[in-house]
């Protein structure tokens, strides 16, 4: 049986962590990157009697903000309920969500595949709060408690199941990521989990039916979204064709082996028990309310591939510069200050440097739209090479003289004098004749050779495209 029979079909479950110094409830810091185990609690954090939660209201703007960008608006009415579960990193036995009323419903996004645009429906958004995190050391017979991260304010994105491949999938969440980072959302940190995603697959002959599903929580890279979705399709159709059923389950997914492993049946629906949340008052958004939250949303990946578009660079270009979003609104700047030519130049300056500047090596200069233009024109006008440009950026991090200055100064500008070097070919074609004979009867690549020549004699000043030119000119080709 061939794979094309079978219809697989995707939906994912995102988890983002909302951009705010405190938690969603409680008055305390929500960046645990740094922090020791167990300091960022309160007696909120922990459910002790009588503790009181207050909702943050950043974590309600970033909400609303998330519902544009996903082009939908927030619901005027939503509400918190308490969802009961007993998990060791969840000391109050219940987590406060938003169920039957969320604040977000609908909306979608449109995702980049292939050049070509997909549009995945979002059926709800909803807010909660993250439970803490459960360590098991190797080897070890008892586990570890971190309840640093409970209490943080999270959104959880619950796509529709209109993704059908592991390439669509990856697009998807890499798309989504992209978009609540330029949003401000959240500061999409994956490594340390601020965007996870939750991966449901099964597949079908019946493209109208879906077939059982698996699910595999917690992947926290776009790679890991496409292996876990690729193995997921492969394994159960692999069941199927061996007239084996597949079981409705929680899996893991293991990097190492680039293999989901089975974790938990999942045969029912758990009974969480959820009842509305008593402690926090239902949320009411006025017109205005909304309006005001709609105010200052910035340009989105969407809007900066047009912009990237514009400066002529490549999509693979383009997608690395996305993935910096400062470095993308630099290129905008610069683009609208200074032009196309010296947007397009300075990308793959901002790139090849991005390690350095970001670490912030020794006492940087931040090289403004200006600068940048200076120095690119100089490229454009011949007078220096890629690779001497390069390093005249590379001292205008430490400088703050004039791009021609330093060039000029570190003996980089190239001689584009056509008249000098018109002289030093004339010497060059005198002294190679038998090579400018081979030019001259088709040989084009001896004239590289050529090149060479003129650049020795005059130092590595020439400007090889202007002295190729001189060649061919003298030689009559």
């Amino acid at each position: 049986m061939s794979k094309d029979e079978y219809t697989p079909t995707i939906g994912i479950e995102c988890h983002v962590q909302l951009k705010t110094k405190t938690k969603l409830f409680a008055a305390v810091g929500n960046d645990a990157r740094q922090a020791p185990p167990n300091t960022l609690i309160s007696h909120i954090c922990l459910g002790m009697p009588g503790a009181l939660p207050v909702l943050n209201e950043k974590a309600l703007e970033l909400a609303a903000r998330a519902a544009f960008v996903l082009n939908t608006k927030p619901q005027p009415f939503s509400k918190f309920d308490r969802k009961h579960y007993f998990y060791p990193d969840l000391p109050k036995g219940y987590q406060i969500t938003q169920y039957e009323q969320p604040i977000i419903l609908g909306g979608y996004v449109e995702v980049p595949v292939e050049g070509q645009q997909k549009r995945v429906g979002i059926i709800r958004v909803h807010l909660e709060e993250d439970a803490g995190k459960n360590i098991h050391p190797a080897g070890a017979d008892y586990s570890l408690v971190d309840l640093n991260r409970a209490g943080t304010p999270l959104l959880e994105i619950v796509s529709e199941p209109e993704i059908h491949s592991a390439a669509e999938a990856k697009a998807f969440a890499r798309e989504l990521w992209l978009i609540m980072k330029y949003a401000d959302v959240t500061d999409g940190d994956l490594y340390h989990g601020h965007v996870r995603f939750d991966v449901n697959s099964s597949v079908s002959k019946d493209p109208t039916k879906m077939g059982i599903r698996s699910e595999i929580k917690n992947l926290n890279s776009f790679r890991s979204v496409e292996g876990a979705v690729a193995y997921e399709i492969d394994r159960q159709i692999e069941l199927l064709e061996k007239g084996e059923k597949v079981v409705q389950e929680t899996r893991g997914w293991d990097e190492a082996t680039q293999k989901t492993i089975g974790q938990r049946g999942k045969e029912e629906a758990q009974d969480y028990r959820y009842m509305p949340e008593p402690d926090i008052p239902p949320i009411e958004l006025s017109t205005q309310d909304i309006e005001k939250f709609k105010q200052g949303l910035p340009l989105l990946p969407a809007d900066i591939r047009r912009e990237l578009i514009d400066i002529k660079l490549d999509s693979k270009t383009i997608e690395d510069v996305l993935d910096h979003p400062d470095i993308a609104n630099y290129i905008l700047i610069v683009k609208k200050n200074a032009g196309i030519r010296s947007a397009h130049r300075s990308t793959f300056l901002k790139l090849h440097f991005r390690n350095q500047e970001e670490a912030g090596e020794g006492d940087l200069i931040k090289i403004d739209p200006d600068r940048i233009k200076q120095l690119t024109e100089l490229s454009i006008d011949g007078l220096l090479s890629s690779t001497a440009e390069r390093i005249v950026y590379q001292e205008m991090l430490k400088s703050s003289e004039a791009p021609k200055t330093i060039a000029e100064r570190m003996n980089l500008v190239q001689v584009s004098d056509e008249g000098e070097i018109d002289k030093i070919v004339a010497e060059v074609l005198k002294e190679n004749a038998k090579v400018a004979e081979d030019v001259k009867k088709g040989e084009t690549k001896a004239i590289g050779f050529l090149v060479g020549q003129v650049m020795a004699k005059s130092k590595g000043k020439a400007n090889p495209g202007l002295a190729q030119q001189i060649i061919k000119k003298q030689l009559g080709i």
